[in-house]
């Protein structure tokens, strides 16, 4: 709200209003004060912000709901404009599609436009104010110019505006037009809450499938595994369905590798050569 102040040197400051009054008492706080708009911050369950903007004291008025928000301090952003300078409004061609969206382009233009000549503003233009449509919502940046050729650099703040209804009368009336896109931000607390128990249930139900579909013996014994069990002769002629040769049921016959046989031989010829070198 600071940030907003600050970009409309033209606005005029008003205390917090109590919970229980009606919003109707903002239309007679705007005459006290010569002011034919009005934009209204209102706050609900400290998480939710709303944004209320009205004509004074006829209508129409339009209430949002504020997403995304983030101020000057938040961004620091290279971005530099004159304090009190005119901005220019760039709409997105899409509020000039729809009715809604035309009448809601007329109210910002009324409330975001600093008045020519107004005694608080600056005779410059040097900024740039972008309303744009993307996914049912209104999305507001605010830029610097930095050159004549269209170069721009973001100053802040940015925020998200989702529009819920649009009332013929100042802060009430009948309803012009409603949101079918809207949902309230308890109502989508409590969908994400429900899904993030769907992903418990969900690794639940994983856990015992997994148990069920494990199998009771993790691979089938083959004759081949036992070969290395007991002497590995016998065993391997029982596999094949032979004998064992003789020499090889033999007391106290080791089967010793060929590399094992070849180390055997080396150590003798090195103990002949030393013996014949004694000599």
């Amino acid at each position: 709200m600071q940030d907003l102040k600050t970009l409309m040197p033209h606005s005029k400051n008003e205390n917090k209003m109590e919970r229980r009054e009606n919003l109707t008492v903002i239309n007679e706080l705007c005459e006290m004060k010569s002011c034919t708009k009005a934009v209204f911050f209102e706050s609900r369950k400290k998480k939710d912000l709303y944004l209320w903007v009205s004509n004074v004291p006829l209508g129409p008025s339009a209430k949002f709901l504020v997403e995304s928000v983030f101020t000057m301090g938040e961004l620091k952003l290279t971005g530099n404009c004159l304090k009190g300078s005119r901005p220019l409004l760039s709409f997105d061609e899409n509020f000039n599609t729809r009715p809604h969206y035309a009448l809601l382009k007329e109210l910002f233009v009324q409330i975001f436009g600093v008045p020519n000549h107004h005694p608080k503003s600056q005779p410059f233009i040097d900024k740039v104010i972008t309303f744009t449509v993307m996914d049912n919502r209104i999305w507001y940046r605010n830029y610097q110019i930095l050159k004549e050729d269209g170069a721009l650099a973001e100053i802040g703040p940015r925020f998200v505006l989702n529009p819920i209804k649009i009332f013929s009368g100042s802060f009430g009336g009948s309803t012009i037009w409603e949101n079918p896109h809207y949902v309230t931000p308890s109502v989508y607390r409590r969908q994400i809450a429900v899904i993030a128990s769907r992903k418990y249930l969900n690794r639940q139900d994983q856990k015992i499938s997994y148990v069920k579909k494990a199998p009771k013996t993790s691979y089938l014994s083959r004759p081949e595994d036992a070969v290395f069990e007991g002497e590995a002769f016998e065993t391997a002629a029982k596999i094949v369905g032979g004998e064992v040769p003789q020499h090889f049921k033999r007391p106290g016959f080791k089967a010793v590798s060929m590399k094992h046989r070849k180390k055997r031989k080396g150590k003798k010829s090195t103990e002949k050569a030393l013996e014949g070198s004694k000599a």
